[in-house]
């Protein structure tokens, strides 16, 4: 895969309780994950990139914006680049892929948002390949309401 994407997941419900899970996720790349929660509704926590790691971001508990842009400058990336936005949800289990070459970021929808992040590279690699931008450089985090 070489553009953002979902690897959708289902939850089994019966009168034990709940069961959620995305099967189709490969985890044999992966080679670290953390969580990450924000300290206030509408929090922006962007942009950070990397030109050879890949991620993978699954919402652990609430919910989250989640947005990803493929960087065409590393120095000087343009404005004008298209953003990609998706919802992740604990209620509805998928994991995003964010492929190596893109800026992503997020914004948490709910106060209990828990994002887990897994990446590709070990910390020591995730070091040298270290780009971030400013939270507002692209500004996907406006809520549309419908």
């Amino acid at each position: 895969m070489y553009e953002p994407g979902l690897i959708q997941g289902e939850v089994f419900v019966d009168d034990r309780g709940s069961v959620s899970f995305v099967n189709g996720f490969d985890l044999s790349q992966v080679k670290r994950f953390y969580a990450v929660a924000n300290h206030r509704m509408n929090f922006v926590r962007a942009w950070h990139g990397h030109k050879k790691e890949s991620k993978y971001v699954f919402a652990a508990a609430g919910s989250a914006l989640v947005a990803a842009v493929r960087i065409d400058n590393w120095e000087k990336p343009s404005r004008e680049l298209p953003v990609q936005r998706f919802v992740l949800s604990a209620t509805k289990p998928s994991i995003l892929y964010i492929p190596a070459g893109y800026a992503n970021g997020f914004m948490n929808l709910s106060e209990d948002a828990r994002l887990i992040f897994f990446s590709t590279s070990t910390l020591e690699e995730s070091k040298s390949d270290d780009f971030r931008f400013d939270a507002r450089y692209w500004d996907p985090w406006q809520v549309i309401e419908r």
